[in-house]
């Protein structure tokens, strides 16, 4: 009895054994994937950067698989690696890559007690076995698989490496979260030092970090990670590596940071994805062309852009600067009561919009921005929407007019937590979209001194729709150059209907733009929509003598060892897309805008005295702001607006183009007449007029109407429609003004 009980026992046991036994063979053989070999451990190495640099050769990104930065193990301090070994391995000195103990007390209390917090057993060496070759899926057995191969190479890696060489690659390779790989970096990124400067209580925030580097992030969860930190620092008295006394005082060492967000999400965030996207086009078009197949994350290739750092660096001041002080403006409008409850209504319809109504109250985590900085917060849906939908966003970019290199670039507020580039978002143009339709008018022969009634009228086929001055003014008559440089609505809306439609529909599909025109009214008012980066093709057009250039931001390519791949083709031939002459009469009646008109305060207010020509457009209510300058050296285009239309200044003294969009670029331009390297860079003087142009030109750009076109006013009818007007402006000289209706 006594021996078949035990055969019971027994032979479970060894059918077990041999099963494992049977396990492990199978994943030696490779059944599950192959293990590094021991003869490949002299080839662990990491992928290579791919280094971006700035027209001034200035790193200013990298393309990596991991953003990581080795130190060699003299670099790093004592006090880091005995945080590191008291927290997640005390016996690693003492094991050979498995550490039974820890594994079979794991074992029981998680699986035999269901304690969830047991731990992984996991020594560093089977942490690093995962952070080098990573784990792969294989269904249920994922786990055990995955495990299993992790003690197997690690036991490898012992064999392989010192105690020394291990801690090393470890705190290379370790992730601390925000792509951040390798301690060096993470010491960087939260505590703008290297790794060799970190305090012993910095070190145990970096090594606290380690159990799970989402929920103890100290910028996200400064509560968790100082008591995760405090942990550390017990474990290091625990195990002997401080002294009792020193512990407790560090514990009431409140948590520091000095958190610094990747160089490329600060400066050059959206930058960066767009070179990317263009290096992408370029190497595909290399392998198509050579076989020859080039990876940015992995290759070390060294990309020269044509972004001007400086440049960069003042608009995105001018950028910053402006935003927080406008969106603490809109904070303040929505925050009185009658801007609350307008705001309350606004959130509700998006929450019924996008079928979130049900789910308003959930709560989840997020990382919220402020101009204050980014934090993590948990927040409900509903004031999840508050938050995104009150938010100024905006977008500028510098090109130069003659060759389309982009020399700045700013796509959003903050890279990292709205990546969604602005300066590739359509949104309506407004009043920028003026100089497009006023140069097709000149295309098609209009005289540059026609002058257009500036009477009120009102179209009854398009439900009363009455085109209305932003003056709010009416009455005699603005010349092109008039009604340009002023923004007059009503007699831009004549210049249209006298164009037509077709000459302003053909210019804009020549310029480049995605949008579709619609032969409405209020086109002539600025409708149609456009991205940022369409508009600056339009406007480099008016500024280089009328040619169409493509906006790039890669100079070259080189591989590693500085053999050159790829160079841009300077003697691409460009496409005319309007007159020399157009250009330059288009130009000077945007100057004139500068000098008296919508513009002037570039002149008068922020004492710009560069050679510039320039728009404003303020769409309706105040949604968009848009402000283009530019001259035969630059081109700069500004928007700023809320994510929703229906989020928006009540008034043009906070929301008008003026007072939202051009100050972003006039402060920067302050900057470059201030530094005569960059004014040589970004200034140069309009071509002077040649005589005949000048003449074209020499008219008022306002007059008063004449007793007769004031007597037939009186038997006007102000209604019209929108067919009627336009097969009243084919009719002829004094038929016209005799018989139109207005």
């Amino acid at each position: 009895m006594r021996r078949k009980t035990r055969n019971l026992i027994v032979f479970p046991l060894l059918l077990a054994a041999g099963a494992f036994g049977v396990f492990i063979a199978v994943i030696y053989a490779g059944v599950f994937g192959p293990l590094p070999d021991r003869d490949d451990w002299d080839q662990i190495e990491n992928a290579t950067a791919s280094l971006v640099l700035s027209a001034d050769g200035e790193l200013i990104g990298k393309y990596f698989l991991e953003n990581r930065t080795n130190v060699e193990y003299e670099q790093l301090p004592a006090h880091l690696v005995d945080a590191l070994i008291a927290t997640e391995d005390h016996r690693f000195y003492r094991h050979r890559g498995l550490d039974t103990r820890s594994m079979f007390r794991v074992l029981f209390r998680s699986v035999l007690l269901r304690d969830q917090h047991a731990g992984g057993g996991s020594t560093i060496t089977q942490q690093l076995a995962k952070n080098l070759f990573g784990r792969e899926r294989h269904g249920a057995l994922t786990l055990p698989v995955n495990k299993t191969k992790e003690i197997i190479i690690a036991r490898r890696l012992e064999k392989a490496f010192s105690k020394q060489e291990i801690l090393t690659l470890y705190l290379n390779s370790v992730p601390f979260g925000e792509n951040v790989f390798g301690v060096e970096a993470a010491a960087e990124r939260f505590f703008s030092k290297s790794a060799a400067e970190l305090s012993v209580q910095e070190s145990a925030v970096l090594v606290g970090m380690l159990k799970a580097n989402t929920s103890y992030n100290p910028r996200l969860y400064p509560g968790r990670a100082l008591a995760r930190r405090n942990v550390v620092i017990g474990q290091m008295e625990r195990h002997g590596y401080m002294p009792q006394a020193a512990a407790d005082s560090l514990l009431g060492v409140p948590l520091q940071l000095a958190y610094s967000a990747s160089f490329s999400d600060a400066q050059t965030g959206y930058f960066l994805d767009n070179v990317k996207r263009e290096a992408a086009r370029i190497l595909e078009t290399i392998y198509e062309e050579t076989g020859v197949k080039h990876h940015p994350e992995t290759d070390g290739l060294l990309i020269h852009t044509t972004l001007d750092m400086e440049l960069q660096q003042y608009a995105l001041e001018a950028f910053r600067s402006h935003l927080q002080v406008m969106q603490s403006r809109l904070d303040a409008q929505y925050r009185r009561q009658a801007g609350r409850q307008q705001f309350d209504r606004i959130v509700e319809r998006e929450l019924q919009r996008s079928g979130l109504s049900e789910r308003a109250d959930e709560v989840r985590w997020q990382q919220v921005f402020s101009w204050d900085g980014i934090r993590g917060d948990s927040l409900s849906v509903r004031d999840s929407l508050y938050h995104a939908l009150g938010l100024l966003h905006g977008g500028v970019l510098g090109m130069d007019p003659s060759s389309g290199a982009v020399t700045a670039y700013i796509g959003g507020i903050d890279h990292a937590t709205h990546p969604w580039d602005q300066v590739r978002a359509r949104r309506q143009l407004a009043s920028a979209f003026k100089p497009i339709l006023y140069a097709a008018a000149l295309e098609t022969g209009m005289d540059p001194c026609r002058y257009f009634d500036n009477d009120s009228l009102v179209i009854a086929d398009f439900t009363g729709y009455s085109p209305v001055n932003h003056d709010g003014s009416y009455g005699g008559r603005y010349s092109m150059t008039g009604a340009l440089a002023r923004s007059m609505n009503v007699p831009t809306f004549h210049l249209f209907m006298e164009t037509g439609f077709a000459p302003v529909n053909r210019l804009w599909q020549e310029m480049g733009f995605s949008y579709p025109l619609r032969n409405i009214p209020s086109l002539a008012l600025g409708t149609a929509e456009a991205r940022i980066a369409e508009l600056a093709v339009a406007y480099a057009a008016f500024a280089n003598g009328g040619y169409r250039v493509e906006p790039y931001t890669i100079d070259s390519i080189s591989a590693p060892g500085g053999r050159l791949i790829y160079e841009h083709d300077q003697n691409q031939p460009a496409k005319r897309v309007i007159a020399e002459e157009t250009s330059r009469l288009i130009s000077a009646m945007l100057r004139e805008a500068v000098s008296n008109g919508t513009a002037s305060s570039l002149r008068h207010h922020y004492g710009v005295t560069l050679p510039v020509a320039a728009k404003t457009g303020t769409s309706q209510n105040y949604a968009d702001a848009w402000f283009a300058a530019y001259n035969p050296r630059m081109v700069m285009i500004s928007r700023v607006g809320a994510s929703s239309p229906a989020v928006h200044f009540n008034s043009g003294a906070n929301g008008s183009a003026t007072a939202l969009a051009l100050p972003i670029v006039a402060m920067t331009m302050q900057h470059i007449q201030s530094d005569p390297e960059l004014n040589e860079r970004f200034s140069a003087p309009f071509p002077a007029l040649p005589e005949h142009l000048a003449s074209a030109l020499d008219c008022p750009g306002f007059e008063e109407k004449g007793w007769l076109d004031r007597l037939i006013d009186r038997f006007r009818d102000p209604t019209i429609t929108f067919e009627e007007k336009k097969q009243e402006e084919e009719r002829p000289g004094l038929l016209r003004r005799l018989f139109r209706r207005n």
